[in-house]
């Protein structure tokens, strides 16, 4: 019999190297006051640990810089279009496969199809661009997160799911009519990367079917949420991930996809669908803003990259590797009294700022105040899911905070190694021994859609005898 070690290593050797940005405190501070507290406006070789997003920010295997060469870049019916293609039609079984430059691009041209003043788009959740070109087409984005979601210290296998019943109570009140489309979200970003599970889709897919709503995937994280459900629903264990995907793509009528993610490459996307109708605008959008139907945007060697990435991302020592890094973060963190969205999701480790600032007021953002101390203490870049990014105004001008203020610490696939981690753990350590100094910030300027990308921030003046 073979030995079982309980080490699981990287699947992978590294062959290329590029420096980190190695800074003092005083000159992230600096860095900070010039950024106005938001780090999307920090230079990339000023940031030591970048976990602001596993989008795009992977490191690409041989074979795939091999692609790369064997790209064919011409303008109209290029051969690596239809190598990637035919890779996504295997995979998913949809007829219609439209290229884009990224996933929210494939948003913009799904809801300008589809959209429009009076319906409804319906989901686990939507992110952040998704929810964004929901409501640009004059849609409302309507969530269902699973009940027990929003209990970050309760672990569960699939805090992902959709809550079907409350899903159908708003389809019988809005009428099925203005409801053009279900997304299902794999796995839930915006509430910690949670899995979905294979009855939950199977579920959504009756309950639209009942009502006549297709279901789309936003499937950027496919293969993490195909091996979730491998490894913790029953019936599943013995499956190869693959089929566990392909299962999961029977579940749906169509898809959008980020290939930034689980596609492994540093740019692109596609829409895929069966509905010649929805296809055929898509197209025509698609030649007026991303370009020709056999390349959206796309160079011919990103078309080859993400085909070749597509297979890779679903080697079950890979998956168990990816898994494996966020759920040691988390573990490491829940033993220093860290607390995150509990357990781990798929690409990352999501830190529960409300509870762990709970002095900061939420109109002072506590998930952006803690972010911008992560920087500050370790160069380390994560991303604030939380006051900034989904709060809102009311009627009356007044501030509605979001219901949850998470950081994101968005792993990026096949690129820091253990030490790495290690280091991340020992700021936040650091950082937790004096959390109760720690003050908010304050909104200086902002625009009104996606706010979160480009807005001013500074830290609050602390008036006398009052705590902040």
């Amino acid at each position: 019999m073979e030995q079982k070690w309980k080490t699981i290593i990287e699947p992978f050797k590294i062959k290329s190297v590029e420096p980190l940005g190695f800074t003092t405190r005083e000159e992230r501070l600096c860095i900070l006051e010039s950024a106005h507290y938001n780090l999307f406006n920090i230079r990339a070789e000023k940031v030591l640990i970048d976990l602001l997003t596993d989008s795009g920010t992977g490191a690409m295997s041989a074979a795939q810089w091999a692609g790369i060469m064997l790209g064919d870049e011409s303008y109209a019916g290029a051969r690596s279009y239809y190598n990637f293609e035919n890779e996504i039609k295997d995979l998913t079984g949809y007829k219609e496969i439209i290229p884009v430059h990224q996933g929210r691009a494939a948003e913009k041209i799904l809801f300008s199809v589809i959209g429009g003043k009076g319906s409804y788009i319906i989901s686990n959740s939507h992110f952040d661009t998704t929810r964004a070109n929901v409501e640009a087409s004059g849609a409302g984005a309507a969530d269902f997160p699973a009940k027990g979601a929003f209990d970050f210290d309760k672990p569960a296998p699939f805090k992902g799911n959709a809550d079907l019943a409350a899903m159908e109570r708003f389809i019988k009140e809005k009428g099925a009519r203005n409801i053009p489309l279900c997304v299902m979200t794999v796995t839930n970003n915006s509430l910690g990367g949670q899995p979905v599970s294979m009855a939950n889709l199977k579920g959504a897919r009756n309950l639209c079917g009942k009502y006549g709503i297709p279901v789309f995937l936003d499937c950027a994280r496919f293969a993490e949420n195909a091996y979730f459900i491998k490894l913790r629903e029953k019936g599943y264990n013995s499956a190869p991930v693959r089929e566990i995907a392909e299962e999961m793509f029977e579940t749906a009528d169509g898809a959008m996809m980020s290939a930034k993610k689980d596609a492994l490459a540093n740019m692109g996307g596609f829409l895929a669908m069966n509905n010649a109708e929805w296809a055929a605008k898509a197209r025509q959008l698609l030649i007026l803003t991303e370009g020709f139907n056999t390349y959206g945007g796309l160079a011919g060697r990103d078309l080859e990259a993400i085909a070749i990435g597509l297979r890779e991302v679903l080697e079950e020592n890979y998956l168990q590797y990816r898994l494996r890094s966020a759920e040691y973060l988390g573990e490491r963190l829940l033993k220093r009294g860290i607390p995150i969205v509990n357990p781990p999701g798929g690409h990352g480790v999501y830190i529960n700022a409300k509870k762990f600032l709970p002095h900061i007021n939420p109109r002072n953002f506590p998930a952006q105040t803690l972010a911008t101390r992560l920087y500050l203490e370790g160069g380390i870049r994560g991303i604030e899911i939380g006051s900034l990014m989904f709060g809102r105004r009311d009627a009356g001008g007044g501030f509605l905070p979001a219901a949850m203020e998470l950081v994101r610490l968005a792993m990026p696939r096949r690129v820091y190694t253990q030490s790495h981690i290690d280091y991340v753990i020992e700021v936040l350590e650091y950082i937790a021994g004096n959390k109760n100094s720690i003050k908010g910030l304050e909104l200086v300027e902002a625009p009104e859609v996606l706010a979160h990308f480009s807005a001013k921030l500074r830290p609050v003046k602390q008036k006398q005898g009052l705590r902040v």
